[in-house]
């Protein structure tokens, strides 16, 4: 810690999952937007100010995330959360760039900022005051599904979840699990 002194280190007394570590972490925080990060997640260069810039002139966005491609293709989506997730008509969720376990090439086909019905909780960039007027992520889903259900949750409130071009990231957990 002594490269990084404006660090601060939270140790929670037991695992309380993805969701509950979340919450445990950013009810004390004071800032106006939250960046949830996985850890598998490699960030492009600039990739955090056109979100932040998008927030700042979209006041009804609460959430809003940037196109995942794949650690292992490049070119290809991720299947977590790709370009914007949606829920089908049985209850199924999907995302622009995969349906299922099929993904797209990134051919700039989504490169508009669109409405969602979900952002991935891998790379989530979320308004504070709603994640945590929401109550944050419900912690009975542990892990998974958890930001679908927040997302779900905002759009009662009349505010959007965005996918956005601008900005993209890689993401290695499918890279992983694969090999």
């Amino acid at each position: 810690m002594k490269n990084f002194p404006e660090v601060e280190i939270i140790r929670n007394d037991k695992n309380y999952g993805f969701t509950g570590g979340y919450n445990v972490a950013l009810k004390n925080l004071k800032d106006e937007f939250f960046v949830l990060l996985n850890s598998d997640v490699e960030v492009t260069e600039g990739w955090l100010q056109p979100l932040l810039s998008f927030m700042d002139t979209h006041p009804n966005t609460a959430a809003c995330q940037p196109k995942i491609r794949s650690y292992s293709d490049r070119n290809m989506f991720e299947h977590a959360g790709a370009a914007g997730g949606y829920i089908d008509f049985l209850g199924y969720p999907f995302c622009r760039g995969r349906i299922y376990n099929t993904l797209e090439e990134d051919h700039g086909q989504y490169d508009d900022a669109q409405p969602v019905f979900w952002a991935t909780g891998a790379c989530l960039f979320i308004r504070s005051n709603v994640y945590l007027q929401q109550g944050g992520f419900d912690d009975s889903f542990f892990a998974h599904m958890e930001e679908i259900d927040l997302c779900w949750r905002i759009q009662h409130t009349g505010m959007k979840s965005m996918s956005f071009r601008k900005a993209w990231s890689i993401m290695w957990g499918w890279y992983f699990a694969e090999k």
